[in-house]
């Protein structure tokens, strides 16, 4: 061969079915690739500048930079900062949280065209069909982990002691710093905010429902803040005697037992008394504080409501308007 000959270029390495992805593998890599770009890193500051509040991660759903993260992820923070797949750094602004559902609303900085994320819906998940979580756990940016969906219509308690209803229950694996990031579906759709795990579990964690948290954070971003009623009482779920529940025409085996009536709240001006038992409201069964709270909503705020009680083995009814909650 002459010297001043180059050696002639190896041919492309073709393909073999031991390099192909397996269906699975395949779902599972196209669903990071989708929703990948759009998870962000939250850091929470204090007031002096310093981390110290929450950390966690969060999903862009819109080219103009709106995110959707846990509420005790920027709980108490002064300021908060998002860090993006591709380096940058950027301030976001809380537009608001609701800490009854666990999900608060960011706006990003920057000069929008962000990457963002599809939504899909929970309300249409299916019991074993796959669940894939992207968070950054422990500062570990975009992190997958991949499982399926457990169980569907679970409830948690948040931390302000209301109860979550229509959480979406999997085995994809949460770690501290996975708060705040996406659940997605197999067509690479985000179907839930990942927002807990039981500690000590394995393969229990908990995601808020797509629905619901798009449902928070369109009143977020109409009112700042998500509107409830106020009754004024302090309650407890307690089961009812049988035979004075049979007497008294109550079908359900429990009740909400108020504790304590707040002086001057709709249910004292009503002559709601501690120790009376609420059965129903407007005529729809009351089993106990989660019904009692599920019930009051924004609807309710400034409209008079029946509230039928056993008071001393009796059933009676008072009419009460409840006030915003504030």
């Amino acid at each position: 061969m002459p010297l001043d000959s180059a050696p002639a270029a190896a041919p492309p390495a073709a393909i073999t079915d031991e390099d192909a992805l397996d269906p699975y593998s395949a779902r599972v890599v196209a669903a990071y690739e989708e929703v990948g770009p759009a998870v962000v890193h939250v850091t929470a500051r204090r007031a002096d500048g310093r981390p110290g509040g929450g950390q966690g991660s969060g999903v862009l759903f819109t080219p103009d930079g709106y995110a959707l993260t846990n509420s005790h992820v920027v709980e108490g923070a002064a300021s908060l900062r998002v860090s993006l797949l591709d380096g940058r750094e950027l301030p976001a602004e809380l537009v608001g949280r609701d800490a009854d559902t666990d999900i608060a609303l960011l706006r990003i900085g920057g000069a929008g065209g962000h990457a963002h994320a599809r939504l899909g819906s929970s309300a249409r998940l299916r019991v074993g069909q796959m669940a894939v979580a992207i968070g950054n756990p422990f500062g570990f940016q975009c992190t997958v982990t991949a499982g399926i969906v457990s169980a569907l219509g679970r409830t948690l308690r948040a931390r302000s002691g209301r109860r979550i209803d229509s959480v979406v229950q999997t085995d994809a694996p949460l770690n501290p710093g996975n708060s705040g990031g996406p659940l997605v579906d197999g067509a690479g759709r985000v179907v839930g905010i990942n927002t807990a795990m039981i500690a000590g579990g394995q393969g229990i964690c908990f995601a808020v429902g797509i629905d619901t948290a798009i449902d928070v954070a369109t009143r977020l971003m109409r009112d700042g803040r998500v509107r409830r009623a106020f009754l004024g009482v302090s309650a407890q779920t307690v089961p009812l005697e049988r035979r004075v529940a049979r007497a008294n025409g109550v079908e359900q085996a429990s009740a909400a037992l108020v504790s304590e009536v707040q002086p001057d709240g709709p249910a004292a001006l009503a002559g709601l008394r501690a120790g009376d038992a609420v059965v129903a409201l407007d005529g729809e069964a009351v089993s106990g504080v989660d019904d009692l709270h599920r019930a009051l909503t924004a609807e309710r705020i400034g409209r008079p409501l029946r509230v039928d009680i056993l008071r001393r083995a009796r059933r009676d009814a008072v009419t009460a308007v409840p006030r915003e909650a504030t």
